[in-house]
């Protein structure tokens, strides 16, 4: 019986050579490159609107008056997330303007002439769906005192935009300012979380969602320098 041998033979289909694996890996790259970075492109406009705006006192203007100075000022800002979500459940937000009046001295630190705070309360109905301002020259705190001005609202950025705006607002007796000396304004306004629940202050402490600080100092040039 004669034997009889089989050779197999396998032979590889659509195999690229070994270079031009290597040269297709870099152009692959290159693609997921550029798509990756036109992702980027589009989605930057939505980024940007998404940021909320900068706490900041865009003007702050010093008038002086025969009875004294007055301060005028447009903040911008926005309420805490947390802040607004207390508010819709009921529980009224607090908030503190303060101004302090330093009499600049070349040999000494400076002096506080004067000073002036002006309390608000902003509080939601939810029977009546209105928003009320209220604002005060003392503490809400202090029973019997009386309420300085309330406005009601049907919108929050309504009783927002009334905060945000401060219109001559004395915040120095003339006695107690020199006409002839320059003189340090420190404006700030902030939320009064020492107002707030028990529950909500813990809560509070050293979380950013309840922070509310806005600044700003200018100087009061003497009467013979305007």
């Amino acid at each position: 019986m004669q034997r009889v041998s089989t050779t197999d033979f396998f032979t590889h289909c659509c195999k690229k050579p070994p270079g031009e694996r290597r040269k297709a890996r870099p152009v692959f790259w290159w693609a997921m490159a550029w798509a990756l970075a036109w992702l980027c492109l589009l989605a930057w406009p939505v980024y940007v609107q998404a940021q909320p705006p900068a706490n900041e006192v865009s003007d702050l203007r010093l008038e002086r008056a025969d009875d004294g100075v007055y301060l005028s000022a447009t903040l911008q800002f926005a309420l805490p997330e947390l802040a607004e979500d207390a508010l819709y459940k009921g529980i009224p937000m607090f908030f503190v303007a303060e101004v302090q009046v330093l009499r600049e001295r070349w040999y000494w630190s400076d002096r506080q002439v004067a000073a002036a705070t002006r309390y608000l309360r902003l509080s939601y109905q939810p029977l009546t769906r209105r928003w009320r301002l209220s604002m005060s020259p003392v503490p809400f705190s202090n029973p019997g005192l009386g309420v300085a001005l309330a406005q009601n609202f049907d919108d929050l950025r309504d009783a927002v935009s009334a905060m945000q705006r401060i219109s001559r607002w004395k915040i120095a007796d003339a006695g107690e300012i020199d006409a002839d000396v320059l003189h340090m304004v420190n404006f700030r306004f902030r939320l009064d979380m020492s107002q707030l629940p028990r529950p909500l202050q813990i809560g509070a402490v050293g979380s950013a969602g309840w922070s509310l600080v806005v600044a700003r100092n200018q100087r009061l040039v003497p009467e013979a320098a305007r």
